[in-house]
């Protein structure tokens, strides 16, 4: 059966969605552009066509990887309800218990961007992304006077350290610690940096 003619732009969102589906199954380092093309029946040099090198494969497969969890975030950040209800939704959200996708992708990224400048600029890129929505929200609580947070932006960083970390420990070893457990680590640690009692966080949001 003929293959559908597809415009160049949904012809690199398949390819990268291709990419994505390798790179979890078998890695960024052992992921070639020839298995890309397996995956979708579609010649090496059509991959190339449209991304020149792996690297670049790599690194716009990531990104594309992100802007689901980025939109969903800022979707959750911007409700219409106060900045500490927004707050918790979203990082439980993107905590390892939540709902948001692909931590072994990204633990893949982190470790392969350590060796690959142009994946190592995408991941910084994404990363201030999500530091700077939360922290923004951060801010807008305290000037509500819903809270106390001397520093908004090292409040986002220390709370995705934590997430991030609790991720990692998640995904590599299975069991380490249970959902209710990690739940109520996540609300320490929100309640902590606003200073709040985590009882009051969650009176105040539930």
């Amino acid at each position: 059966m003929a293959r559908v003619r597809l415009s160049v732009a949904e012809r690199r969102e398949e390819l990268l969605r291709a990419a994505i589906e390798q790179i979890e199954a078998r890695g960024v380092a052992a992921v070639r552009i020839a298995d890309v093309a397996a995956a979708l029946g579609v010649s090496n040099a059509l991959v190339l066509y449209h991304f020149s090198t792996k690297e670049k494969l790599v690194a716009a497969a990531f990104a594309h990887a992100a802007e689901g969890d980025l939109a969903h975030l800022r979707k959750l950040l911007g409700k219409r309800t106060t900045a500490l209800r927004r707050l918790r939704s979203a990082v439980r959200w993107y905590a390892p218990t939540g709902q948001a996708k692909g931590w072994r992708l990204w633990i893949e990224g982190w470790a392969a961007a350590l060796r690959e400048p142009a994946l190592r600029d995408v991941t910084r890129d994404l990363d201030k992304q999500w530091k700077a929505a939360l922290a923004e929200v951060v801010s807008e609580g305290v000037a509500a006077g819903e809270f106390h947070c001397p520093d908004p932006a090292g409040s986002a960083l220390r709370l995705t350290a934590l997430l991030d970390g609790l991720a990692v420990q998640m995904t590599a070893y299975t069991g380490t610690v249970s959902r209710v457990r990690m739940q109520q680590w996540v609300d320490d640690a929100l309640a902590r940096e606003l200073g709040l009692e985590r009882d009051d966080l969650t009176a105040a949001t539930a």
